[in-house]
């Protein structure tokens, strides 16, 4: 499994890419919908997005003071550059909230991509509370294809229609990172193989996962910050991955060994009671 991830904006790499290279694109880009006024928007991300009313002291990132009209201009501008990259019958998974749902799945659409539909990632009891109203549990991954999806054989996998996870902050290398555990689900849509891309890579979560899966990976991220740690957490579990592959390996190689000598005991053991040991 390789690993790249580019210090620059998504829209300066996409074009660079090769036509057809890309089995999936998963990314989390900037939502530009912290807040219910303009003034809540224009705020800084680190004020916007807090974990357990608590601010998270993580580096703040661009692109995330948008209005709605230029937001949904934006995302099919690099859609459909994405769009260019993916091979037929790829996919494109990603994220939004409640409030940028419509002109997220209107953005995919105007990208060129075929809209197939939504995946909510429960975030359990463990959302923040709303007393007297309900609470924000879920945020939504849309996604959609490049073309015809054909027909899956019977050995493609089953994926959830909901993913279940809660955030920890163990596990929250970015003010808006998702779980490992949501995008290890979600990167088995790439479960013919392949290479995964995430134009707005953060720290790497998707990488990771995809890097766990046995996958390719190539990541944007314009925040140098993000970037050292998205290439630590890369490398780290492509470590992990070797390692893994080199003791099954290992194991493989034992019992075929075992299995070789057993054979031979065998056949001398056949040799003696014929008689004719040599």
């Amino acid at each position: 499994m390789t690993f790249t991830i580019h210090n620059r904006d998504c829209l300066q790499v996409l074009p660079e890419l090769a036509s057809d290279s890309i089995a999936a694109v998963i990314t989390d880009p900037p939502y530009s919908s912290g807040g219910a006024m303009r003034s809540d928007r224009m705020a800084s991300t680190g004020s916007k997005y807090t974990m357990g009313g608590t601010l998270t002291h993580r580096t703040d990132f661009a692109g995330d003071n948008r209005d709605q009209r230029s937001y949904g201009y934006w995302s099919a501008l690099w859609l459909g550059e994405a769009l260019r990259v993916t091979r037929p019958g790829g996919v494109c998974l990603l994220f939004t909230d409640w409030r940028q749902l419509a002109v997220t799945i209107d953005a995919l659409q105007a990208g060129g991509w075929i809209f197939r539909g939504i995946v909510p990632w429960d975030k359990t009891e463990s959302a923040r509370p709303d007393k007297g109203r309900f609470r924000n549990q879920c945020e939504y991954v849309v996604w959609g294809s490049k073309g015809p999806l054909g027909v899956a054989p019977s050995d493609a996998p089953c994926l959830p229609g909901v993913v279940r996870a809660r955030v920890l902050r163990s596990d929250k290398h970015h003010i808006a990172g998702k779980p490992t555990e949501v995008m290890r689900a979600l990167v088995r849509i790439a479960w013919q193989g392949g290479t995964i891309l995430d134009p707005f890579c953060g720290s790497g979560t998707t990488g990771v996962a995809a890097i766990e899966a046995g996958l390719d990976f190539v990541g944007c991220e314009a925040v140098p910050e993000y970037v050292a740690i998205a290439r630590e957490r890369c490398a780290a579990a492509q470590e992990a991955a070797a390692a893994a592959q080199g003791g099954a390996t290992a194991q493989t190689a034992a019992v075929e060994g075992a299995t070789a000598a057993a054979q031979a005991e065998v056949s001398r053991q056949v040799l003696i009671w014929q008689g004719d040991e040599r």
